[in-house]
């Protein structure tokens, strides 16, 4: 069965097809959370007694007998109960028994919404709540970025103009960190509305994950100086060298990913809807990924995990490993 997402969730649930099981799953908690809440109140709607109609259960400190004891409930005076269950991907398997009994026989008067991360694939229960009602919640790809900023102020009666577009994705780390800047932008912006690139600059603090674009970024661009600068910066203010050591190797594994899809011959456009890169380093980007071979890209993924191991084991300074690695890895 394909992977079901939040775009296929919502419009069912506009239709009035509420399932009695739901599994959401995947790492962006911002739009999960916001099907959460979407299903739930879809399922409660004219249910008189909410409160005693709405229950959250963690697994790993509440019974799993209990919570289905709810779910097997009739709802107070009439209407829908809905029960989430959280932390169930390592119950006992006494207890996966348990809840795959109910997943035969669920109860029609009842919603009962698992949520996690992931789960375990190759079990019969993993196997069981993705063959059911199971949608996949993943952060949004660069390109889908804009249309749900505009999306979002448009709740707010606010615009944003394209170079403040472009400047605040650039600086999105996640859409729970996004929404609060584009909540204080947009009431910033009053009373004409408009977001621009001067608001962005001056009400939004780059996020650690862009402070690390700019050491990984004057890497790429051989600019020695700015990247032994940067690093220099961090280290000052007491970054873990190991830390780093992750953060460039992780741009090293995304130049090898699209390092990849362009041999495969991919278009830029299906590249950057893989591999975050500001609009406005894109060329760069492609012609840097042109003029390295993929043995260079392998070594130089080699000499960071080499550079990791020293740091974690060697009694020689971190910071000169650092200095090291970042000269050595100059393109």
């Amino acid at each position: 069965m394909p992977v079901r997402t939040r775009k296929d969730l919502e419009p069912a649930l506009k239709q009035g097809q509420i399932e009695p099981v739901y599994f959401l799953y995947g790492s962006e908690v911002y739009l999960r959370d916001q099907a959460i809440r979407l299903i739930t109140e879809t399922a409660l709607t004219g249910t008189l007694l909410r409160e005693f109609n709405d229950s959250s259960f963690n697994l790993l400190t509440n019974d799993v007998r209990d919570a289905i004891a709810v779910a097997e409930q009739l709802p107070m005076m009439f209407g829908r109960r809905v029960i989430r269950l959280r932390n169930f991907a390592k119950l006992r398997e006494a207890d996966e028994e348990f809840l795959l009994k109910y997943l035969e026989r669920p109860v029609e008067t009842s919603v009962v919404i698992f949520i996690g991360d992931d789960i375990d694939k190759r079990k019969k229960f993993g196997k069981k709540l993705l063959a059911g009602a199971a949608f996949e919640f993943q952060p949004l790809k660069p390109n889908e970025l804009p249309s749900w900023i505009k999306s979002h102020l448009k709740t707010l009666n606010a615009e944003i103009d394209p170079q403040a577009m472009s400047r605040l994705t650039d600086m999105a780390n996640d859409l729970l960190t996004l929404t609060n800047e584009l909540n204080k932008l947009a009431t910033a912006a009053l009373p004409s509305g408009r977001i621009t690139v001067d608001l962005v600059d001056r009400l939004v603090k780059r996020s650690r994950e862009h402070m690390n674009w700019d050491l990984t970024d004057s890497i790429v661009s051989r600019d020695r100086r700015t990247a032994l600068k940067v690093l220099r910066e961090f280290l000052d203010d007491g970054a873990e060298p190991v830390l780093l050591t992750g953060v460039i190797a992780g741009t090293f594994r995304r130049m090898a990913m699209a390092k990849e899809l362009l041999a495969r011959g991919a278009s830029p456009g299906e590249i950057f809807s893989e591999v975050r890169v500001p609009s406005f380093k894109q060329r760069a980007y492609l012609s840097m990924l042109s003029r390295i071979d993929s043995k260079t890209m392998a070594g130089m993924i080699q000499r960071i995990a080499e550079t990791d191991l020293a740091i974690k084991t060697s009694k020689a300074t971190p910071r000169m490993q650092m200095e090291m690695l970042v000269c050595e890895l100059m393109i």
